[in-house]
């Protein structure tokens, strides 16, 4: 063979090898780069769930402890401590104190808000509606045991007006028309102020809640709200509201 088949054919030899190491090596940074891609997002998600996770324990501690010690003893530092976290990992989901108490304040009455609403139709007797209203609390309660005592605690404190009571305007605008039907229906005693309606409709539901919550009767007697129980005091209110 000449030298120059011979070198043509090293070439195309060499170029062959060159070929198809570099086909090797391209496949396998595409595969390298498709399981990095796929690795992160796994990541991210899993990061995104201990995110959310982290930030319903903050809501949780941040009820438990103005329940605990009220408003006034409440602060960033002991809420970073009661959750484990640094301060700084606070300041990632609220601005500030005051950003964070006004937004788990505003979402806790805003889900309880819409709670109280179900089942509720122009077609229900006062005494059907009543019912419903009362399931739904207990419900509500049962699902956020520290929100009873967190939602007086809020009625005391400087975020009544900011807070609680724009959420309190938009349950009364929702229920008023529930009520005016059963006045008209001659179904509920007409002449009574809110505050009278409230004491006898409510009142002592949320005290039957509170002594199951507690565990305990007013006397330190052992303390479970039955479906016995609940129903009889609902009859009771109920004799109460009618004429």
């Amino acid at each position: 063979m000449k030298r120059g088949s011979r070198n043509r054919a090293s070439f195309f030899v060499r170029y062959s090898h060159f070929y198809s190491c570099s086909y090797v090596l391209i496949k396998n940074i595409f595969h390298l780069i498709l399981f990095i891609n796929e690795y992160s997002f796994s990541f991210a998600s899993v990061m995104r769930t201990r995110d959310a996770e982290k930030e319903e324990l903050v809501k949780q501690k941040t009820i438990e402890l103005i329940v605990k010690d009220g408003f006034d003893s409440f602060s960033i530092n002991k809420l970073a401590k009661a959750c484990g976290i640094s301060v700084a990992t606070l300041y990632i989901y609220y601005e500030s104190k005051d950003d964070l108490l006004t937004k788990i304040g505003t979402e806790h009455l805003t889900h309880w808000n819409e709670l109280m609403m179900q089942g509720l139709s122009e077609e229900n007797s006062f005494e059907e509606g009543m019912r419903q209203q009362w399931k739904n609390r207990v419900a509500f309660y049962k699902l956020h045991p520290y929100a009873l005592e967190f939602f007086d605690q809020m009625r005391n404190s400087s975020y009544q007006k900011t807070v609680f009571m724009p959420m309190m305007k938009k349950f009364k605008t929702s229920i008023s028309s529930f009520l005016q039907r059963a006045i008209d229906r001659k179904e509920m005693v007409a002449l009574m102020t809110p505050e009278i309606f409230f004491s006898i409709a409510f009142v002592p539901l949320h005290n039957l809640i509170r002594f199951d919550f507690a565990g305990k009767s007013m006397g330190g007697s052992s303390f479970k709200l039955t479906e016995r129980i609940l129903w009889h005091t609902f009859d009771l209110v109920m004799k109460a509201l009618k004429p």
